[in-house]
């Protein structure tokens, strides 16, 4: 995949944690409210409907807003990759403010853990960059902590 640096930001990390666990925790609205968003923030609610076209719900309570992040799976490959955006809601209905779109990909590596890439591509430069002064870095890279925190438990 060629990664365009004016749109695209990507984090990757060395998780210990095996890529099925990785994908049922993405998978999973359970597990979503225990890791996607920084804490002491937290997800209200999540619905999932892991199909192409499916929802993919989320509710962020940050200091005490609330702010529904909807959006639909673009591409989905089974313990693999999970691609998805809110540019369009549930039926393919576009959104008026679209902001992203996510990838999270799950690769084996030999000694049981996984490489962890997201990447976050944006249709302008603004709004990657944007997207990096927000904190992009810092706070995937906490999502991804308290993942594997979490996965580690289960």
């Amino acid at each position: 995949m060629n990664l365009d640096p004016q749109t695209d930001l990507k984090l990757e990390r060395t998780v210990a944690v095996p890529r099925a666990l990785l994908w049922e925790c993405w998978t999973t609205p359970e597990h979503i409210k225990h890791f996607f968003i920084p804490k002491p923030h937290s997800i209200e609610s999540c619905e999932i409907d892991l199909k192409v076209g499916g929802k993919f719900n989320t509710l962020f309570n940050v200091d005490g807003n609330l702010i529904p992040n909807n959006g639909v799976f673009l591409e989905i490959i089974e313990g693999e990759k999970l691609v998805f955006t809110d540019a369009y809601t549930e039926d393919w209905k576009p959104s008026e403010n679209p902001f992203m779109t996510a990838m999270i990909i799950f690769e084996d590596l030999d000694d049981g853990s996984t490489k962890y890439t997201a990447i976050a591509r944006h249709r302008t430069p603004e709004a990657r960059q944007q997207h990096e002064d927000m904190g992009f870095f810092h706070g995937w890279g906490t999502v991804v902590d308290q993942l594997e925190s979490y996965a580690q438990k289960l």
